[in-house]
């Protein structure tokens, strides 16, 4: 990610339009595989359904003295000796605004991931929605796609990010109203206090918050070693370590006390904050990520939840 509230030289036009293309090739495939984890999530998830005033039934249960007689289901109570009452799904669409980061910083791919942190990010979200959407609920992307409650969510917004503009950095939220939640997924390599800067006005107006990070492989075990070129995919900077295995402890425990600070940090708020690898599955993220959504607590797994 860029640095929020710093300027980057732009991104030259037939770069962008190559970065534009390679965007679009991604997404049908992306598309793909969002919607055979979300099939395979989704299994016998009642998510955030509960009881409650709705059109839908829910359930049937013994009926208990005091209550209103029109509250009984006679049909149902004709069947056996028991008097039982007819309960309605609770229905209250709520909405859900998915944001992730598609900087340069998020096409890295090295030997040690399966896809790239762009790739796997769009799956995220985009198996997100798919759940969501099922679920009845309303879903929208700050700056690209309006909230809509519709079946087919994923696939709209699969369409509205091919179009969308190139960008970096956390996204613009005055058009997000109530009491939403907001799911935003990147790599989040900024200094955790310049994050928490843009994140904090957002908790106290109200809006519960899922950051979900997306790192490499390598860029936590730091596998290089001899004479390495590195250059930040934002800027262009250049930096050459004769002997980069002689930094790398002293890179680790920056990169890992980032990380720790950012989710101390964000909890603290009353968010949640989860950890992913490319070399995991997906699917761990977005179970983790559907159950703080669900209201049900995550277990931590191989793939780093916090």
């Amino acid at each position: 990610m860029a640095p929020i509230g710093q300027t980057v030289n732009p991104t030259s036009g037939s770069d962008a339009l190559s970065r534009a293309r390679q965007r679009a090739s991604l997404m049908p495939d992306c598309l793909v595989e969002a919607k055979r984890i979300a099939n395979t999530v989704i299994a016998g998830w009642h998510g955030r359904r509960k009881r409650g005033i709705g059109e839908n039934f829910w359930q049937f249960r013994p009926y208990a003295e005091g209550e209103s007689l029109s509250r009984i289901d006679w049909r149902r109570s004709a069947r056996d000796d028991h008097t039982y009452v007819r309960e309605r799904e609770w229905e209250a669409a709520h909405t859900i605004w998915l944001w992730c980061d598609m900087s340069p910083s998020m096409m890295y791919k090295s030997s040690y991931g399966s896809v790239s942190k762009e790739s796997r990010a769009l799956v995220v979200m985009l198996a997100l929605a798919e759940i969501l959407a099922r679920s009845g609920e309303r879903i929208g992307c700050p700056g690209i796609m309006e909230p809509v409650s519709t079946r087919n969510a994923g696939e709209r917004l699969a369409a509205a990010l091919m179009h969308a503009p190139l960008t970096g950095g956390l996204p613009e939220t005055a058009m997000i109203r109530g009491w939403s939640d907001l799911v935003l997924i990147g790599d989040f390599l900024d200094d955790a206090p310049v994050i928490m800067e843009r994140l904090g006005p957002l908790a106290r107006r109200g809006l519960h918050g899922h950051v979900v990070e997306i790192a490499d492989p390598a860029e936590e075990i730091f596998p290089y070693s001899g004479r390495t070129e590195f250059i930040d995919p934002e800027t262009g900077a250049k930096l050459i370590s004769g002997r980069a295995e002689h930094v790398r402890e002293t890179y680790r425990n920056a990169y890992l006390a980032r990380r720790d600070s950012l989710g101390q940090s964000l909890r603290h708020l009353g968010w949640t904050f989860t950890t992913h690898r490319t070399d995991h599955l997906a699917s761990e993220a977005l179970v983790a990520v559907h159950m703080y959504l669900s209201g049900m607590p995550a277990k931590a797994t191989h793939g780093g939840l916090l």
